[in-house]
């Protein structure tokens, strides 16, 4: 085998979480920082807790009332359409009746 190959192993490295728990591992680094832990998440706590990295939740509630609002616009506008396809098959018959 060659010599060197494998890093050092730590045995008591340090984890730090973004919610401020703090505990040891045994890595081959010898500080770690996490996101969330087992402290902190909503599987093991059965709280549900909100992470919101950069602001991803907000630029997902603006997306989609964006996409409502187009929604909406877009029914009007149809229905517009549909109103004066409608009075243009009026005038269409009045004419025809009108030659008869």
């Amino acid at each position: 085998m060659k010599k060197d190959t494998h890093p050092d192993y730590n045995a008591k490295a340090k984890v730090t979480c973004a919610c401020g728990n703090t505990f040891s591992i045994g890595s081959t680094v010898k500080e770690l920082d996490v996101e969330i832990c087992s402290a902190c998440h909503p599987f093991y706590t059965g709280k549900q807790k909100l992470i919101d990295t950069a602001g991803r939740v907000d630029k997902f509630k603006a997306r989609a009332a964006k996409k409502e609002e187009v929604a909406k616009t877009r029914k009007g506008k149809k229905a517009k359409k549909a109103k004066s396809q409608a009075k243009k098959t009026v005038k269409v018959k009045a004419k025809k009746s009108d030659k008869k």
